[in-house]
């Protein structure tokens, strides 16, 4: 299989070739950082539409971690255009984290759209080497549709540890890679490497359900759900969350 799995590769590396070209003279990179909000929020509410029940179902745990004062600092990572906002519960103090600066737009639209909660900030920043927050500042982190992309999942959740507070609770949101061995995984190893240009870095082999299990969390509750858009290339969902 693994020579099928190459000669696939390089047949969709001659279809795609300007693209690939464009990445490899540097023209790509800052295009697609900037059409990626777009796409992002075009995406968005199709998504929420159908994972809406299971969203909500898992911020709603968010109202168990609030304080007397009915606050809770939540750091939303890798925020992109906030689509999880209207999923967060009244109370939020929410602190945006993304690399990509092109998507502040979109936040302040859906902040407007989402009075029940108060905006911090916006960090531009990767997840990797998050200084800007500080040390047990947060109650709750939220990660969907990140680890995916990052250049090193495992960093990331170092950094997530330290911004939590004892007790804090990461909520991800992840999608994964398909079972080895499956025709389904073949051909996300086919699609890869073109992939991560269109979708901004964007692995769909990653088995981030390892990363989260190694990251040394207090404990983990973690289910999983099939992909809610089933034309695009990506695998089966990991949801949950992981305390510290």
């Amino acid at each position: 299989m693994d020579v099928l799995v190459w000669l696939l590769q390089l047949l969709m590396l001659l279809l795609t070739l300007p693209l690939h070209l464009m990445a490899l003279l540097g023209f790509w990179q800052p295009l697609c950082k900037s059409y990626f909000p777009y796409l992002m929020a075009m995406l968005a509410d199709n998504a929420n539409r159908k994972m809406e029940s299971k969203k909500r179902e898992l911020f709603g745990q968010i109202k168990e971690l609030m304080r007397t004062s009915g606050k809770v600092a939540l750091l939303d990572l890798g925020c992109g255009t906030g689509a999880n906002f209207q999923f967060y519960p009244p109370g939020c103090r929410v602190t945006c984290l993304d690399p990509n600066p092109h998507f502040e737009k979109f936040l302040t639209k859906s902040m407007a759209e989402n009075r029940h909660l108060r905006y911090e900030r916006f960090v531009v920043a990767p997840g990797e080497d998050m200084k800007q927050v500080a040390d047990g500042s947060m109650d709750v982190v939220v990660c969907t549709l990140v680890l995916c992309s990052v250049q090193s999942p495992k960093r990331v959740l170092q950094e997530v540890q330290r911004v939590l507070r004892p007790g804090g609770v990461l909520f991800f949101w992840e999608h994964v890679a398909y079972p080895r061995g499956s025709w389904a995984f073949m051909w996300q190893q086919v699609f890869e490497p073109t992939w991560k240009h269109i979708g901004d870095g964007c692995c769909l082999t990653r088995e981030t359900w390892k990363d989260l299990e190694d990251a040394q969390f207090s404990e983990i509750q973690m289910e999983r759900q099939p992909p809610p858009l089933k034309w695009l290339p990506v695998g089966p969902h990991i949801m949950g969350k992981a305390v510290k």
